[in-house]
């Protein structure tokens, strides 16, 4: 059976190896692992570590004997996590200290970040670590007498490694963590939308995230399901809106519950479909799944059974995600040629049916973004209130009130999600947000210092380069972690700064391959060339995107308010300043470990960048870029 680490012992077998034997362990688990040699580089530094390792670590069985017992773990592989691996893991009496080695004389943020996700997961993902104090140590090879905390990963040089371990309270009472248990304990990290829709779609059961449980996602399945069976046994109508933040999972719900009654025999089988007005996102997972049968276009369903067709679709489900976006009677004149919105469209064929209907509504909270979806959920009511047969409405109580034309209205707020996923911990993102887009900046700097503690990560930067060494530094040799380029597609001066955002370029980006594809992909997110706007990433997620703010939503110091350009004539939105803050409210939220916000250096930018410092972003703290002068906006 192979190991999940390279390396496996107690300390006072690892002093008495050599290295030799150490390396050839090393070598080969990597070779399992990546399925090629370790390069030079590698090599170089897991030599270095090893020095570090038998000079300091007699100090430390010297000062505790007992210690001798303790085991050390190199290149433990996080299962799941597409290579993710620190450098050593220590699992000591009632602590364990992960140890992340580089070898640099000055700290990077994007190394401290590094190890501290590293804790985080093990402490949160990891069955055998919840209990235990996870302390992350950064160790700077070329450093000497360093010694000290940013935020919770302690910055050491190899001769204070025995200090920072020590000052952790060592209890000589509590039993040693059983080596061969840690190592094969379940571990079940958070997966992204596109991952959780291969596991599901190639039948393999979702890893059993705590945090998903928390979220009420099986409560809210288990409850549409039962919605279901009522629809067929009693040959009704139904309606059900599901609510949520950005990042609850609604659309995973969607997925789920629409691969459960089509492509998995049961009670109600092969009778739903997965519809999206999100073009990016019915080609990003048509482009992960291979296959069109999965997800299809709102547009085109409506399209073919819509406005006076007289055609039926097979199905009796049909699950609409984002279906606050649906377009209003104005916008399906203009693009079909008739004056139905589309929850009218959509009722008007369940009446044409003839037999049972579901409808569930997927509803994103305060993410209208195209001309032709301001309406909202007060069309659906108007769309109700246009049939001639009966409707039954399944909400949450908060919005129950927007239905007075329903037939019948039962409440369940099991169809409420108010956790978000993406961001795996940090609950307080969405609030952040809209404090933020409030202008209440004293109530999200108290947010954002929460967020931090949490795991999640904000930054401010004026220098992009600075922004693009970060995400690479932070990910690298993690092949499954994707970070690029977002922007809104409104913002004029971002082309000056290499961000293409304009029309011309993002229409032909291809995003399937940019959110799927390898790293090393010139097409990949991860190459830093293309940018998504938020047409392109909304309902879509990175581990950490680069947020590119432009002059087309900047804060105004005089009056305490964001402000839009001035409206032209060729502007037909209702509320374009609107549509602007739904923008960025989708571009801050796509973030599952956090995001840096590039703003660019220009006067008319300064009073945004002092705005979101204000509201707890902080500037990226990088020794090297603070001995050479970074420029900033602050003053």
């Amino acid at each position: 059976m192979t190991l999940p680490c390279g390396y496996r012992s107690e300390l006072s077998e690892f002093l008495e190896v050599s290295y030799s034997d150490w390396l050839g362990q090393l070598q080969n688990h990597h070779i399992q692992c990546m399925h090629e040699p370790a390069s030079r580089s590698q090599i170089t530094a897991w030599k270095n570590s090893f020095k570090v390792l038998q000079r300091e670590l007699p100090k430390l069985i010297e000062a505790h004997p007992d210690a001798c017992q303790w085991s050390i773990l190199f290149e433990y592989e996080l299962p799941r996590e597409g290579g993710r691996r620190p450098d050593v893991v220590i699992l000591g009496q009632g602590t364990i200290y992960v140890i992340e080695f580089k070898d640099f004389r000055v700290m990077h943020q994007a190394h401290v970040d590094q190890v501290d996700a590293y804790a985080r997961d093990l402490q949160h993902y990891h069955a055998l670590s919840h209990d235990y104090q996870v302390i992350p140590l950064l160790l700077l090879t070329k450093s000497a007498s360093r010694f000290e905390k940013s935020e919770k990963v302690r910055i050491i040089s190899p001769d204070t490694l025995v200090k920072a371990i020590i000052a952790q309270n060592i209890s000589t009472d509590t039993s040693w963590i059983d080596p061969v248990a840690w190592l094969n304990a379940d571990y079940s990290p958070l997966p992204s939308l596109i991952s959780a829709a291969r596991i599901i779609f190639n039948n393999e059961p979702l890893p059993h995230i705590r945090r998903a449980l928390s979220a009420g996602i099986p409560q809210t399945i288990e409850a549409l399901n039962g919605v279901a069976q009522k629809a067929k046994e009693k040959n009704e109508r139904h309606l059900a809106f599901v609510t949520g933040v950005p990042g609850a999972g609604k659309t995973l719900v969607g997925i789920q519950f629409v691969y459960e009654n089509v492509l998995v025999e049961s009670v109600i089988s092969k009778n739903a479909v997965f519809l999206s007005g999100n073009g990016p996102l019915v080609q990003v997972l048509k482009h992960a799944l291979k296959t069109s049968v999965f997800v299809q276009d709102v547009h085109r369903f409506l399209k073919q059974y819509g406005g006076t067709k007289t055609k039926i679709p097979h199905e009796h489900i049909w699950i609409y995600d984002e279906a606050q976006r649906a377009w209003d009677a104005k916008q399906v004149e203009e693009k079909r040629g008739h004056s139905t919105s589309e929850p009218e469209d959509f009722l008007t064929i369940g009446e044409r049916m003839d037999s049972w209907v579901l409808m569930i509504a997927l509803i994103g909270e305060g993410q209208e973004i195209h001309l032709g979806e301001e309406s909202g959920l007060p069309q659906w009511n108007e769309a109700i209130a246009e049939m001639e047969g009966s409707w039954t409405v399944h909400c949450p109580t908060k919005i129950a009130s927007v239905f007075p034309d329903a037939t019948a209205i039962q409440t369940n707020e099991a169809l409420d999600l108010t956790i978000t996923l993406r961001s795996h911990l940090a609950e307080d993102v969405s609030e952040w947000i809209q404090n933020v887009l409030d202008g209440d900046f004293v109530q999200a700097r108290e947010l954002a210092d929460r967020m931090y503690e949490q795991g999640f990560d904000m930054y401010i930067t004026t220098q992009l380069s600075l922004a693009t060494e970060y995400v690479k530094d932070r990910y690298m040799g993690q092949s499954e972690k994707r970070y690029g380029l977002l922007a809104s597609s409104k913002a004029k001066n971002l082309p000056d700064y290499g961000i293409h955002n304009e029309f011309n370029y993002t229409r032909t980006m291809k995003v399937g391959p940019w959110y799927n594809d390898p790293q090393d992909s010139p097409q990949s997110c991860c190459a830093l060339h293309d940018v998504a706007t938020e047409f392109s990433c909304q309902g879509l997620e990175l581990d950490f995107p680069i947020v590119c703010w432009g002059s087309d939503f900047c804060w105004d110091e005089d009056q305490s308010q964001w402000k839009s350009p001035k409206v032209t004539r060729m502007n037909k939105a209702r509320d374009p300043h609107r549509l602007r803050m739904n923008s960025y409210r989708v571009l801050l939220s796509r973030g599952r470990d956090g995001f840096i916000i590039f703003v660019p250096p220009e006067q008319r930018m300064a009073s945004t960048y002092r705005a979101l410092k204000a509201a707890g972003v902080r500037e990226i703290r990088n020794e090297y870029a603070d001995a050479v002068g970074v420029a900033v906006l602050s003053e």
